[in-house]
């Protein structure tokens, strides 16, 4: 286990009209007509992490769509010391993807940001944290050292399931076998019921005291809490979609103007914690990713 509590601060790069919330609404041919805007949302996180002088690092899970179009903000993230890995191609969910499609998917996404970065890619997020047992073979098939794709909320319609149970729990992490790990978004158990915690929405619509205190529970039990964002989450201007349900849209607006200032707070909470990549933390809690 690490010796400080560690939190993993994760990004899953992805523009606002690429959410699963919205695919009803905005067909994939469309999306090349839409405003990109996650290149000045991911540099504002960028700089928001520089200019704490603790200089806290997070992991970028980077959607294969957005470096096609945008190789300089992949390399800008790595050039500032952060990690970069993998959140697939296009956003399509894993769970719907026949296997060719699906390998085809893992190995093209993993390839573009290799070709960008000059360097290995060792992580893999799926969309929507859509991901089965089935799924997690082929991410580990596919090369990947870990995954970050369960989260174990299982009241979410999308989000999958895997059998950890013969796995080796150390710290947040868990072996699957000798060369493959997952790291699973926090949440938090009560009253044997898990509450979703890990970010997202529920970061948005939380009280940040609620929040700081479920990271303190769960780094007591882990010394570990995999935090989850979308640079779109720091967008308050962005357009909306009006087509979209009530539900939906609540669930993608609620509290935008409050992200950055709540992560802010957050991350002042817990200087006595590593704020590292998710690469890092393996290595920190003795696996060696070279």
């Amino acid at each position: 286990m690490a010796k400080k509590p560690a939190i993993l601060l994760t990004i899953d790069v992805e523009d606002w009209f690429q959410v699963e919330n919205f695919k009803s609404y905005i067909d994939f041919s469309t999306w090349n007509s839409f405003e990109l805007r996650v290149e000045k949302n991911t540099h504002l996180i960028l700089d928001m992490l520089d200019a704490f002088s603790f200089k806290p690092k997070a992991t970028f899970f980077i959607l294969g769509w957005i470096a096609e179009r945008l190789p300089n903000l992949v390399r800008q993230i790595r050039h500032r010391g952060h990690e970069v890995a993998s959140h697939g191609g296009n956003h399509h969910l894993c769970t719907a993807l026949d296997r060719n499609q699906l390998a085809r998917d893992l190995l093209t996404s993993k390839k573009r940001l290799e070709d960008i970065t000059g360097q290995a890619i060792y992580g893999y997020r799926a969309p929507s944290f859509a991901i089965n047992d089935q799924v997690l073979e082929m991410i580990k098939q596919a090369g990947f050292l870990y995954d970050s794709s369960y989260n174990s909320f299982s009241a979410h319609g999308r989000y999958g399931s895997i059998d950890l149970s013969k796995a080796i729990k150390n710290g947040g992490s868990y072996q699957l076998d000798n060369h493959f790990f997952e790291l699973p978004v926090s949440n938090l158990r009560l009253c044997n019921k898990t509450i979703p915690l890990g970010g997202g929405g529920y970061f948005r619509l939380y009280p940040t005291s609620f929040f700081k205190q479920g990271i303190k529970v769960v780094l007591k039990k882990n010394n570990t809490f995999v935090f989850y964002a979308h640079p779109w989450e720091f967008d308050p201007d962005q357009p909306k979609v009006h087509q979209a349900s009530r539900g939906f849209k609540f669930r993608h607006y609620i509290n935008l103007s409050k992200t950055q200032g709540k992560l802010q707070k957050i991350i002042n909470a817990f200087t006595n914690c590593d704020f590292i990549t998710c690469q890092r933390y393996l290595d920190s809690i003795g696996i060696s990713t070279f």
